[in-house]
């Protein structure tokens, strides 16, 4: 586990793909507990999948977990993903527009859903190109769960090694990295972006 940022108020981390963020119903390890076996004041903020790896901030009092949690529900933290998808897309960039909304008898998978789901918005834009696959960087505009995943699915670009949305056994793991995390640090007050770069 890698540390970013360690401050009285919060402390950033790199969150490894494979491991939980916060406990699940029968798998306790996780991200959380190993963070607050060594500082038991931490609070949860936010999360990011099991198989997805990248920053995250946590909390380390109520005040700075209310701080940034309003800045999560604002929409007012920026983030940036780094993706592998399965096809190359026909244009460098795009825009996707498509509610989102829990597929109840498949849980917990996701499906876009028309008439009750929730809106959700995605911009993403090629880097690279490499035979069949392409790189992209995507930014969520809102945060559904498992928003990149379905969105990309769904405009026939499902990310390289995702087991419930389309290219499981096209690589080891899901290959899907939150580079950057941008918000106002409680504290000092000020805007920070902390970056890991991806490992793939």
């Amino acid at each position: 586990m890698q540390i970013l940022y360690a401050a009285p108020e919060a402390i950033v981390v790199v969150k490894p793909a494979g491991l939980l963020s916060v406990p699940g119903k029968s798998q306790p390890d996780c991200l959380f507990a190993r963070l607050a076996g060594a500082d038991p004041e931490v609070r949860q903020v936010h999360r990011l999948d099991m198989d997805t790896s990248g920053v995250m901030v946590f909390a380390r009092t109520a005040n700075s977990q209310k701080f940034l949690g309003r800045q999560f529900e604002t929409r007012r933290v920026a983030k940036t993903y780094v993706a592998c998808v399965a096809g190359i897309p026909d244009r460098d960039s795009g825009h996707i527009d498509l509610p989102l909304g829990p597929d109840w008898p498949n849980r917990p998978r996701q499906m876009v859903d028309y008439v009750g789901g929730r809106p959700a918005r995605t911009r993403w834009q090629v880097v690279d190109r490499a035979g069949n696959c392409a790189r992209v960087t995507l930014t969520p505009e809102t945060g559904r769960s498992h928003q990149l995943r379905v969105h990309m699915a769904a405009i026939g670009h499902p990310i390289l090694g995702d087991a419930i949305y389309g290219a499981a056994g096209a690589a080891p793991r899901l290959m899907l990295h939150a580079q950057t995390l941008a918000f106002v640090v409680p504290g000092p007050g000020t805007w920070q972006e902390f970056t890991a770069p991806s490992p793939f």
